[in-house]
């Protein structure tokens, strides 16, 4: 008799960043966004996201990947978002867009505090990353400090805490328990991309970075739409398909988190270093999910040249494009702070239309972009209250932390970051790429003010 043996495959085994079946309702969502007309479509949405997670889940997921695919813009949607590179840069306010300017002569004291900067902003958020503002509040007002103007600590935290959040406080990684900044993808993403340059030079593309992503770190390094990035390079699909198939994160924060290093390297030209920045975030991105990354390199690369917060601000934004949601966000926000909005008015408006307790809304590129170009104003330049502004407001407190703190470091220097921000690292930085580990920040320095000259 043969023997007839079925292979089937567990989905309900592997995590649920890797299984677009489970995340039907983020997919939807994430389609309404950009305009896609797809309403029609919600109580089949709703229907195959409540089945069980197997396989008939999923061939029902492939059926619905394939309207997303195909459906048109609604009629009415009021903005343009292309994601190739030409088009983004054809859409741009040519107003905005300024000469090249040179670099100034304090130029490595800058860099320095782009890269302790970020790795602050990174520990500061670290240890609350993931909890919303019901717990978060209440956890620094009961350790007196609130509003936030230190580090949070591991004796900040109360065993009625550790036992009744929702937020699982124990075991986190706070500021007072390292001998070295810890691992995080916040931190990662700067130093792979050194790497890079180095293997690849000035030059690389999109492609090189999906063989740098799968040669120096392991697929649990990586989050959402990036870990579905990694798993379609190894199923073959390429830049900038792997963006787009089966992602549901595809303007999610991710990729706002790792253009740091373009915008370094380019002081005074953020069209380079947004260029850049699009050759890495196209791998795993599409439209406001580029833009995101876009933006925050070229406002680094302002940073480097100009004390001025607002200018700074439309130097990210003059490379990204004026019909898109992120740069409406943005401009809206600078035309508020303005016309006198209040710190707190601001902030109080922006939860009530993002909601934090919803992973799209807590995780996506615009939200969180808001944050931080909120923090930058509203802390008028100053390191400390800015980054801790940035935490304060939940959402992904660590990634906004280490981008007001980079782009707050380059416009400050190394010099205005004071020691109780930078004691608790001792001038290092752990890595989870293979065969770095540990790093001197001041090494990443020298490295990074090598690369300018290439």
């Amino acid at each position: 008799m043969e023997n007839k043996r079925k292979i089937r495959r567990s989905p309900e085994k592997l995590h649920g960043w890797e299984v677009y079946a489970s995340q039907l309702m983020t997919e939807f969502r994430q389609c309404m966004d950009e305009g896609l007309d797809i309403e029609k479509y919600r109580s089949l949405f709703e229907a195959v996201s409540a089945m069980p997670l197997d396989e008939n889940k999923e061939k029902m997921a492939d059926v619905l990947f394939d309207i997303v695919q195909n459906a048109p813009l609604c009629e009415d949607f009021a903005y343009v978002e292309p994601s190739d590179l030409e088009s983004i840069f054809a859409a741009r306010d040519a107003s905005l867009c300024a000469e090249k300017k040179d670099a100034p002569a304090d130029l490595r004291d800058r860099v320095a505090g782009a890269w302790y900067g970020r790795i602050i902003g990174c520990l500061l958020g670290k240890p609350v990353e993931g909890i919303r503002s019901d717990e978060l509040l209440p956890l620094l007002k009961g350790s007196g400090n609130y509003p936030i103007h230190r580090y949070i600590l591991s004796t900040d935290v109360t065993e009625e805490q550790k036992n009744t959040y929702r937020f699982k406080l124990a075991g986190r990684c706070f500021a007072d328990t390292v001998d070295a900044a810890p691992v995080d993808d916040d931190t990662n993403y700067t130093v792979l991309y050194q790497l890079l340059l180095e293997k690849y030079g000035q030059d690389f593309t999109p492609f090189d970075v999906s063989r740098m992503w799968l040669s120096k770190q392991g697929k649990n390094a990586y989050c959402t739409a990036e870990r579905i990035a990694y798993c379609n390079f190894i199923n073959g699909y390429f830049p900038p398909d792997s963006a787009s198939y089966k992602n549901p994160y595809r303007e999610w924060v991710g990729a706002q988190i790792r253009g740091d290093y373009f915008g370094y390297i380019n002081p005074g030209d953020p069209e380079r270093a947004a260029e850049m920045a699009w050759r890495d975030a196209c791998i795993a991105h599409v439209k406001n999910g580029i833009y995101g990354e876009m933006f925050v390199a070229a406002a680094i690369a302002t940073a480097a040249v100009t004390d001025d917060i607002k200018e700074i601000l439309l130097g990210g934004l003059s490379q990204i494009p004026a019909t898109s949601r992120l740069y409406a966000a943005v401009m809206n926000l600078i035309g508020q702070y303005e016309a006198g909005v209040t710190e707190e008015a601001f902030f109080a408006d922006l939860h009530t239309r993002w909601n934090e307790y919803d992973p799209h809304d807590w995780c996506h590129t615009i939200s969180n972009a808001e944050i931080v170009a909120a923090s930058l104003l509203y802390g008028k330049g100053d390191f400390s209250r800015s980054i801790c502004m940035a935490v304060e407001q939940a959402f992904d407190t660590d990634c906004n932390g280490a981008t007001v703190g980079s782009i707050l470091g380059m416009r400050n220097g190394v010099g205005a970051i004071g020691d109780c921000w930078l004691a608790p690292l001792h001038g290092k930085l752990k890595t989870s790429i293979f065969g770095v580990d540990l790093v001197e920040v001041d090494v990443l320095v020298e490295k990074t003010m090598k690369h300018m000259a290439q």
